[in-house]
């Protein structure tokens, strides 16, 4: 490209008009279990937004049920996991499943966005990373301490491995299934990864990340790797895998940039609500990031994590084009 590639975390959902409309019609997950509809609302942002890349509509958890853990979203609480996994038999009962044929419809959405980009856009999959889905499987939805979670991590570390040994071949086999459907870059969302100390993240994660990126990398698609609050994460997320390190709006860019070198890409990183701030302000930050980059060709500018609802979509088109703008080459 001629300038920096810009995308955004949660680019298709509640802050657009369009997806609305659908879901009033649907409910989340009615539109990921209808290829043609996931494949509209992926489609949405980037029509009205100009944006680089497709993030394929879907959602983190979507592999738990076929592992034998159906959940829903209730309203105003986000996921609810029905039986939540705490002990060995919980463990033993969630399988192993073959994405063909546990989440066919998640690889035909990304065969018709395939046809439907046509080669202009490239499309991204993602799943969600294992000791994020073990913190809504153990504490049965969301959470603000993960106390189950590192309870059962600290005094069932043979449980513990057990559980992300099987996630972790779940998300291997769906994101190697997602880039045989087409897409052209994947990415792993740990999203709540920043809960834990560096010890933990060595002793009870990083060889489950690697499980996963060690494969996925050999099919030779960009890797994304990213958590929120992972400051002190950075270098041992980038030694798990990944060629794209995303770092979020709580670490500085070009300190990110020092810290990981010269072998992976970053991605990120602005404060999803600056995009709420007065245009003198918004600019400014911007213009922040791409400094810290230095124009820097391995730079993807993205959020630090999701657009909010309350966002408006002019702010996020104004973002891109002024990206593009900025960043001319």
């Amino acid at each position: 490209m001629d300038a920096t590639p810009v995308w955004f975390m949660r680019q298709a959902g509640r802050y657009m008009a369009e997806y609305r409309a659908v879901r009033k019609k649907h409910t989340l997950l009615e539109i990921c279990r209808q290829p043609e509809l996931a494949t509209e609302v992926t489609l949405q942002p980037v029509r009205a937004l100009g944006v680089d890349a497709a993030i394929l509509f879907a959602d983190i958890l979507l592999p738990l049920e076929p592992m034998g853990a159906p959940f829903e979203f209730a309203a105003g609480e986000g996921p609810v996991i029905h039986q939540p996994v705490r002990e060995a038999a919980d463990i033993e009962r969630l399988r192993l499943f073959d994405p063909e044929e546990g989440l066919p419809h998640v690889l035909q959405a990304i065969r018709l966005l395939r046809k439907e980009l046509d080669g202009k856009t490239p499309l991204i999959g993602f799943a969600g990373a294992p000791f994020t889905l073990a913190s809504y499987l153990v504490e049965g939805g969301k959470s603000s301490h993960y106390a189950l979670t590192k309870r059962l991590m600290y005094r069932e570390p043979e449980l513990w491995h057990a559980l992300m040994h099987k996630l972790s071949e779940v998300v291997r086999r769906y994101l190697r299934a997602q880039i045989a459907a087409g897409a052209q870059a994947v990415q792993l969302f740990d999203s709540w990864i920043g809960a834990l100390g560096q010890s933990d993240y060595v002793e009870f994660i990083k060889p489950h990340v690697r499980h996963i990126l060690s494969d996925v990398e050999k099919a030779g698609v960009p890797v994304i790797h990213f958590g929120t609050g992972t400051s002190n994460l950075l270098e041992l997320q980038r030694d798990a895998g990944g060629t794209v390190i995303g770092v979020d709006w709580r670490t500085p860019l070009a300190d990110a940039i020092a810290r990981l070198g010269d072998g992976v890409a970053v991605q990120g990183n602005l404060d999803p609500l600056v995009l709420d701030a007065p245009r003198p302000l918004l600019s400014r930050r911007v213009d922040e990031v791409l400094a810290a980059a230095s124009n820097r060709l391995g730079h993807v500018f993205n959020l630090g994590h999701g657009i909010l609802p309350e966002t408006s979509p002019d702010a996020a088109k104004f973002v891109v084009d002024y990206v593009h703008e900025r960043s001319r080459r």
